[in-house]
């Protein structure tokens, strides 16, 4: 019930001293205790009869102990003091909380009976509406037929945006913007520009949805709650499909590397999707969460989210360590939930830019995880093989994929292809990090001492001329010195580190070293 809807009833004869008359409130709660906030559980219009206040500084404490329990409006009555404080206004005005004045003649039991009758109805309606809305979602709704229903029903429009900055139905003017809200709001829900954002169910943001409503729903946060419960029932409801899927995901897996006939492997291969000629792309993913105690392991966690990032068509089969998903390389033809896109949509099936090649796979995959390195407690680690054909390369694909992956998380999270793994980067990875410091310290030490001591560029001309395969002229060229100084400094560079710069172990070492101090170039 609005605060404007109790100021209407006549034989009450309440009047607004402060705050907006819009304010909704969904229960009445009577107390005279100086600081009631622990029985108190938030949507109330509270009402007191003053008795607690004894000095000016009482109505601050009051009014902060109300706001916290997140009270929608505070009336106080007359009776007791005569008149409402003016500190009692100026602290209602100053916490955003409504104030209303009780005269005398009405008691808190009379305005009570009147009110709560009226709230009752207002239940009624919303159990109505959302019996309404369930049922269409039972009836086979999709989601853009879940809101046009919603903006008939409740008058509330907007967009369901996944956390990687996706439109899922609706429209957004921002996407990212509003799921970089979504991940980084300490609470939910939370008002971003001229739009509230509400959580679609209870699951990890990284993988979740954004309910993204327009206006300022704050003070009526059931309707936004309403909405957020059915789009989360239809999502369920996908979810249920999806899991079927993901266990055909898993068989394909477990026979490629079981040594599985070829036979099965085709067949099994068709029932994920794909065609014997077709090609297509492994991806090994995890988005460990260091620290964490509760919520998805790992693997299961960043299959979701690979599973945002590419569409409804692919599905990400939980491993052991990490999620394995198998991604058809189809180019224009690959759609996303709803027909998903980054903008806005009318939840109509639409084509999006496809995945023709392992290079645009990444590129999604990139573009999504930069929207979700807003968290800043989980880290998406992806591996992508390169493009396979035919059932035989499952298993090849699944290991090319993961060593991609560990790749990944040496570098501390992140996208890496099949291409940077044929490199010494893979060799670099499976070395552990402190005897990677550790030899490149002892190696570059010398050098950057003596940088340190005499604002020289020693370690930098190291890595220059090592870039230019030992050229003396290039290395010059590029460093825009005499070829005399870069002989100097490589000279100097022999001395201090008791190394050979013109034989090619030394110049490994050096190599391998540099890799792990990133000197400016």
């Amino acid at each position: 019930m609005r605060i404007s809807d109790l100021l209407a009833i006549d034989d009450l004869r309440l009047r607004l001293l402060t705050g907006d008359p819009a304010r909704e409130f969904s229960t009445v709660h009577i107390t005279d205790l100086p600081e009631p906030g622990r029985y108190l559980g938030g949507g109330e219009l509270v009402l007191t009869g003053l008795m607690w206040w004894h000095e000016p500084g009482d109505s601050a404490r009051f009014v902060a102990a109300l706001a916290e329990a997140g009270v929608a409006a505070l009336g106080a009555g007359q009776a007791w003091l005569g008149h409402v404080p003016d500190d009692l206004v100026t602290a209602c005005r100053d916490a955003g909380l409504p104030l209303l004045e009780v005269p005398v003649e009405i008691s808190f039991r009379t305005l009570a009976e009147t009110v709560v009758p009226r709230l009752a109805g207002d239940v009624r309606d919303a159990l109505g509406r959302h019996r309404r809305l369930v049922a269409a979602i039972a009836e086979g709704a999709d989601l853009r037929e879940l809101f046009e229903l919603t903006a008939a029903e409740l008058g509330v429009t907007g967009a369901v945006v996944s956390a990687s900055g996706e439109v899922i139905v609706g429209a957004a003017g921002d996407p990212e913007r509003l799921a970089k809200a979504y991940l980084t709001a300490p609470r939910l829900p939370v008002r971003v520009g001229a739009h509230t954002i509400f959580p679609v169910g209870r699951g990890h943001r990284a993988a979740g949805w954004a309910l993204v409503c327009d206006g300022d729903l704050m003070d009526r946060a059931d309707l936004g709650y309403e909405l957020a419960a059915c789009v989360g029932l239809e999502r369920s409801r996908m979810e249920e499909g999806r899991r079927v899927e993901r266990r055909l995901a898993e068989q394909l897996v477990v026979a490629a590397l079981g040594e599985a006939g070829a036979a099965e492997l085709d067949a099994r291969l068709r029932t994920c999707g794909v065609g014997a000629a077709e090609p297509y792309a492994i991806v090994n993913v995890t988005a460990p969460r260091p620290g964490a105690t509760r919520g998805p392991d790992p693997a299961t966690l960043g299959g979701r989210i690979v599973e945002e990032l590419l569409g409804r068509e692919i599905v990400a089969a939980a491993g052991a360590d990490a999620a394995i998903a198998v991604v058809p390389l189809r180019a224009g033809t690959a759609a996303g939930p709803a027909g998903r896109s980054r903008g806005s949509t009318t939840g109509e099936p639409a084509d999006r830019r496809g995945l023709g090649s392992t290079a645009e796979l990444a590129e999604r995959l990139r573009a999504g995880a930069s929207v979700l390195a807003a968290l800043p407690d989980t880290r998406l680690c992806v591996g992508v093989s390169g493009a396979l054909s035919g059932a035989a390369a499952v298993k090849g694909g699944v290991e090319e994929a993961g060593h991609a992956r560990r790749l990944a998380e040496a570098r501390g999270g992140g996208v890496v292809t099949s291409d940077e793994i044929y490199t010494h980067a893979l060799l670099l990875a499976t070395v552990p990090g402190d005897v990677r410091r550790s030899f490149a310290a002892r190696l570059l030490s010398p050098l950057l001492d003596y940088d340190r001591r005499h604002q020289s560029e020693l370690v930098r001309t190291l890595g220059i001329f090592l870039d230019c395969a030992g050229s003396w002229n290039a290395c010059a060229e590029q460093l825009h010195v005499h070829v005399n100084t870069v002989r100097y400094r490589v000279r100097r560079i022999e001395e201090l580190t008791g190394r050979d710069l013109s034989t090619m172990a030394d110049r490994v070492d050096f190599f391998l070293a540099l890799r792990d101090t990133a000197p400016p170039r």
